[in-house]
């Protein structure tokens, strides 16, 4: 018996004790403009807690700050979705033009590849567009909020 009363003296068990442990409190109070501002940079801070944020904006640490714009991430997935149907839509071309070419009379196969060419054609038109709204939304709304 007398070993177990050695092992609980050496091994107390429990958390490593912090070698710099914050002891010192401090308490403020804020309206409730002043909450809602507080608030609003503690989320484009990034930061996990609010402790963190304060010591940092008290000892003037960087802090970065991140604004993202709903609008422009919305039409950015939107595009994103679109080239993958066109790409989908490729992938897709080049198999009916394999089953055409096996199933079908060369006469035939060049009626239904004509068609399918028109289809291409307005489609293509349609990425152009595309690229030109894109563009003009990155000069006008993009760079203007860099501004």
């Amino acid at each position: 018996m007398f070993w177990q009363k050695d092992m609980k003296a050496h091994h107390k068990g429990g958390r490593n004790p912090k070698i710099n442990r914050a002891i010192h409190r401090y308490v403020f109070r804020l309206t409730e403009t002043e909450n809602t501002r507080f608030l609003s940079l503690f989320e484009q801070s990034g930061l996990d807690t609010k402790a963190k944020f304060i010591v940092s904006l008290l000892f003037e640490r960087r802090i970065k700050s991140i604004k993202i714009d709903a609008g422009a991430n919305e039409y950015t997935t939107k595009l994103s979705h679109f080239f993958a149907q066109f790409r989908a839509i490729g992938v897709n071309y080049n198999q009916v033009v394999k089953v055409l070419h096996t199933n079908f009379s060369d006469k035939k196969t060049i009626l239904y590849v004509g068609k399918l060419e028109k289809h291409t054609l307005e489609l293509a038109n349609l990425c152009k567009e595309i690229l030109i709204l894109t563009k003009q939304f990155e000069t006008e709304y993009l760079l203007k909020k860099e501004n």
